[in-house]
């Protein structure tokens, strides 16, 4: 991924991230069964990964 991106860029990109996570722990409720979850969880860390990535190169602009 681009480490040029503006405040305004990382802000929708963390947005999009957080609605991600919303939306698979909303998938992750309504399915059942050992490997949803285990894949549903495996997405989720990694877009949490990714989220967490992003947060740290917003504040480091506001530095």
């Amino acid at each position: 991924m681009d480490s040029t991106l503006s405040a305004a860029e990382l802000d929708d990109r963390i947005a999009i991230l957080r609605d991600n996570i919303r939306q698979l722990i909303e998938q992750a409720t309504a399915a059942s069964g050992e490997s949803n979850e285990e894949r549903t969880a495996d997405r989720l860390a990694q877009q949490n990964e990714e989220l967490d990535r992003l947060i740290a190169q917003r504040d480091a602009l506001g530095k």
